[in-house]
């Protein structure tokens, strides 16, 4: 028996010295230390030894098993090592390539339009005013002249909270009550930009949630002449020179009287297209005279100050200027489309 164990010791060892991979130390390690290897039937038969011999037999097998163990761990070190020296070797890495630049962030589009439309209502003297998006059934309907069961909510598909009375805002023009508020007696000009949610279907053309800017004015004497005035400067501005302007009346709860603001199609020239449905004109924006019923909501007189108040989109402007035919485009978080806008 000891024969054996010496006779398979030298054996195993001599084999170990040969190898050159780690699939060959693989096939090494089931033939001597696996479960049906050389060493382990020979361990298994030691209880078959007379009782005198079984001692001796069993220290030299746990012996032998511990030698092979301990070398085929230096083996596997020392494959390891040379397999890793033959990797760097025939990849190796110039250091003095250019590294790679990291991928710088950017504006995201709508922030960009955003951005572009601060700077023209900036240049006309309106500060920037930010209300909660999370707003009171009160500031959303009641004090803009929507009354509970008022048939113009109907106007918006609202989200309600399981707070009573708590809703998503579905525009921005709550944020003129705000200001209004805020300000009193003194004259006023705000935009108020954020996020509005109406609970539509999503396609090309509406989105669940989407920006919007209001525009608000309170002073005395304040026209409809400075309305049209201002959104004449604003399409100038953000499409280009020589655009043309009309205004439609129009119906909003909170302005009287209202109109809807018209421009010029940017793409066919005013000639007629699929865009704006072959009118050769393109709403810009929702607009009117502040309604007495609000300007006293917000703290002022309208017999001794009136006031105007506007309503736009932010993606359907940078559609137009960029030519994005699906707005939901904007809120997919495809790099493909972001990225185009640096």
């Amino acid at each position: 028996m000891l024969d054996k164990l010496n006779t398979s010791q030298q054996k195993a060892l001599k084999a170990l010295e040969t190898l050159t991979d780690l699939a060959a130390l693989d096939a090494w390690h089931l033939q001597y230390l696996g479960r049906k290897g050389e060493l382990t039937q020979l361990l298994r038969s030691v209880g078959q030894l007379p009782r005198e011999e079984r001692p001796a037999a069993g220290c030299r097998a746990n012996e032998v098993k511990i030698a092979l163990q301990n070398a085929h761990e230096r083996r596997l070190a020392d494959l390891k090592r040379q397999a890793r020296a033959q990797s760097l070797a025939a990849e190796q890495v110039d250091v003095t390539l250019p590294g790679r630049p990291p991928s710088v962030g950017r504006l995201h589009l709508s922030t960009q339009t955003l951005r572009r439309v601060y700077a023209i209502f900036a240049d006309m003297g309106f500060q920037v005013y930010r209300a909660p998006e999370v707003e009171t059934d009160e500031l959303n309907f009641e004090l803009l002249n929507m009354p509970p069961h008022h048939p113009a909510r109907d106007m918006w598909d609202t989200f309600y909270t399981t707070h009573e009375g708590v809703l998503l805002r579905t525009h921005t023009s709550p944020g003129q009550i705000r200001a209004m508020r805020q300000y009193c007696p003194e004259p006023i000009r705000v935009i108020l930009p954020g996020m509005c949610y109406r609970y539509e279907q999503v396609t090309a053309r509406s989105e669940m949630m989407f920006h919007q800017v209001e525009g608000l004015a309170v002073g005395k004497q304040i026209t409809m002449t400075d309305l049209k005035g201002v959104m004449t400067e604003y399409a100038r501005r953000m499409f280009g020179e020589g655009r043309k302007m009309r205004f439609r009346s129009s119906h909003f709860p909170f302005t009287e009287p209202s109109v809807e603001v018209d421009m010029d199609c940017i793409l066919c020239g005013g000639e007629g297209c699929r865009v704006c449905k072959y009118t050769g004109w393109l709403e810009i924006s929702g607009a009117g005279m502040v309604h007495p019923v609000v300007l006293r909501n917000g703290g002022y007189d309208p017999d001794v100050y009136s006031g105007f108040a506007f309503g736009m989109g932010v993606e359907r402007p940078a559609m137009l200027l960029h030519g994005i035919d699906d707005i939901r485009y904007f809120f997919s978080n495809d790099v493909r489309f972001l990225e185009q806008f640096g």
